[in-house]
């Protein structure tokens, strides 16, 4: 009976240290899946620079406030999915099934971007930022610059597994965070 006792602990260690891995593995697939869609929806959204060879972006898809529904309200529900996603928020432009500029677009892409990446973990965060070359344009991207996507979510190291914590997605000393990072020009 003892012996059969200490085999279930080991099995409940197995299962307890297997979810973590579990939850950490979803975060990055979906994070993935995320970043892929930044990429795409900035090659769908880029046009002829008007300065310089290449394409770029509209300046709205840099602004930190098309993300993480920053500068949206909810009071209904603490999991941002369910609050900002199952339904398009008013500050939102419904560029489905209207017509949207370039600016509209940016601002419903952030959204859209977004809901993904809460979708299967609430504690994700997304941001896209740019290293310009060419500061003197009118673009907060020019053509030929560096993108930089990344999705992060906090992790613990629990039981036997740690995390080797990239400085990338963990600027300060205090941040334990996980993360997926795409780089891109376009």
């Amino acid at each position: 009976m003892f012996i059969l006792a200490i085999g279930l602990l080991g099995v409940a260690a197995l299962q307890f240290t297997g979810s973590f891995a579990n939850k950490d593995a979803i975060s990055r697939t979906q994070s993935e899946f995320v970043a892929a869609q930044v990429a795409e929806r900035l090659r769908a959204a880029a046009r002829v620079a008007t300065v310089g060879d290449g394409i770029v972006v509209n300046n709205q898809y840099f602004s930190a406030s098309n993300y993480n529904f920053n500068g949206l309200s909810c009071s209904g529900s603490t999991h941002p999915y369910k609050c900002f996603c199952l339904s398009r928020p008013t500050g939102v432009p419904n560029c489905e099934t209207a017509t949207c500029n370039e600016q509209d677009m940016a601002k419903y892409d952030g959204w859209a971007l977004s809901c993904a990446a809460v979708q299967t973990n609430p504690q994700t965060t997304l941001s896209l930022t740019c290293s310009d070359n060419n500061v003197a344009d009118v673009y907060s991207c020019s053509a030929g610059s560096r993108l930089q996507v990344i999705l992060a979510w906090p992790v613990a190291s629990a039981g036997n597994q740690s995390y080797t914590l990239n400085t990338r997605c963990n600027p300060n000393e205090s941040d334990s965070n996980a993360c997926v990072i795409k780089d891109l020009t376009l």
